[in-house]
């Protein structure tokens, strides 16, 4: 095991009908946010009114903005960060989903910046001042981003989409409300659950050594996520299987089970260029992304991936090992087709003549837009590499 720190601020509130308390729970933090939210669910489904008027009994006055898209857009962003610095908020209430949070965090980090916000997520600019303290109410499980330190935003003008960290963004308060997620289409739970999923693979397949909690816990976390996805499935108004997979989701993705581990996010990197240019859902994305990109580190560390199949997957070891990971990864690609994600590109709407390469240069880019020579994980995967797990998605 690596060393580490890890340090988790956020206050976590969980439970049903707790959407209704945001005032009084944020009136420790300020009294003035600008609230944001997507594309109107939240007025249709009443949320929105229920948070207004919380917001209003406990004196919290709020300016708004909507219009957040799946992918978020740094030109939203760019208006948001405007808007704060007019009305003087330094207090950001992100109503939503990851996207939203994503972006609500990309707002509280542009407004003290003196520069363009794009600029921090290329690695063109470093941030000097802290960002402002982001809160939320979760709409959506699946990213994570309630408890993460991490925001994703996308330049739809040059087609990247690109990710920043800092501890300061992990939100100050999360309000996780099982309640909110029974009218979610079965598109977006599944989605959800396959993000979810890969952000505890990409911390779990790994070469680092005595990690034997830290896996335990990520099987786990990977078993819960799996089973309650599918129950969801048939019950999507099984309140308490939503209250199991939201938490799967904050827990997959507040870095818990990295710790003391290298870690990936190739999965992620290759994924995003998808997203970043033909705007797929991410979760879809990654289902037919993730299948490929682990059939090719197989050879690389063959126990983990039998240690997977055996203890997640739930393949019998008294074989050989090819074959347990052979079916392992044959359960894994059912799991994504009973909850009836794509399965290959074609089912994205990619086409097979896509620029695979230039994507997979793209996905390689690290700080100040230069190439890395690779993306890290079990075993360095180059552009040519990448370009060859793309195109082994075209068609399975």
């Amino acid at each position: 095991m690596l060393a580490f720190e890890y340090h988790n601020p956020t206050r976590y509130v969980f439970g049903e009908g707790e959407h209704r308390n945001i005032g009084s729970l944020l009136r420790a933090f300020t009294n003035r946010v600008l609230l944001h939210y997507g594309g109107g669910s939240i007025k249709r489904s009443g949320v929105y009114n229920t948070i207004a008027r919380s917001l209003e009994e406990a004196g919290i006055s709020y300016c708004e903005l909507g219009g957040v898209k799946p992918n978020p857009s740094v030109d939203l962003v760019r208006t948001g960060i405007e808007l704060c610095r007019a009305e003087n908020i330094r207090f950001v209430l992100a109503v939503g989903g990851g996207s939203v949070i994503d972006s609500a965090k990309a707002i509280a980090l542009g407004v003290p910046h003196s520069g363009d916000i794009w600029n921090l997520y290329t690695r063109e600019e470093e941030l000097k001042t802290p960002p402002l303290p982001v809160a939320c109410v979760l709409t959506l499980p699946a990213a994570g981003s309630e408890n993460s330190p991490n925001t994703v935003l996308t330049n739809e003008e040059s087609t990247r989409k690109l990710g920043y960290g800092h501890p300061a963004l992990r939100p100050v308060l999360s309000i996780v409300d099982p309640t909110l997620f029974l009218t979610l289409p079965p598109n977006q739970m599944a989605n959800g659950a396959a993000d979810m999923l890969c952000h505890v693979f990409e911390r779990y397949f790994t070469n680092t050594q005595d990690t034997e909690l830290s896996d335990a816990l990520c099987e786990a976390t990977m078993r819960t996520i799996m089973q309650q996805a599918v129950l969801l499935k048939d019950e999507p108004g099984n309140v308490k299987a939503w209250g199991q997979l939201a938490l799967s989701g904050t827990i997959a993705h507040n870095n818990l089970l990295g710790v003391g581990r290298e870690q990936s996010w190739a999965c992620h990197a290759l994924e995003h260029e998808l997203s970043a240019v033909y705007d797929v859902p991410h979760g879809a994305g990654l289902a037919v992304i993730v299948p490929a990109y682990l059939e090719a580190m197989v050879p690389h560390n063959p126990g983990i991936f039998a240690q997977w199949a055996t203890n997640v997957m739930g393949v019998s070891p008294n074989r050989n090992t090819a074959e347990v990971i052979r079916e392992g990864l044959h359960r894994l690609r059912t799991w994504y087709r009973e909850l009836g994600l794509p399965q290959n590109m074609q089912e994205l709407g990619i086409p097979a003549e896509a620029d695979f390469a230039g994507m997979a240069r793209a996905a390689c880019v690290l700080k100040g837009g230069k190439e890395s020579p690779h993306l890290p994980g079990i075993y360095a995967v180059t552009p040519d590499e990448c370009e060859r797990i793309y195109r082994a998605c075209i068609r399975v």
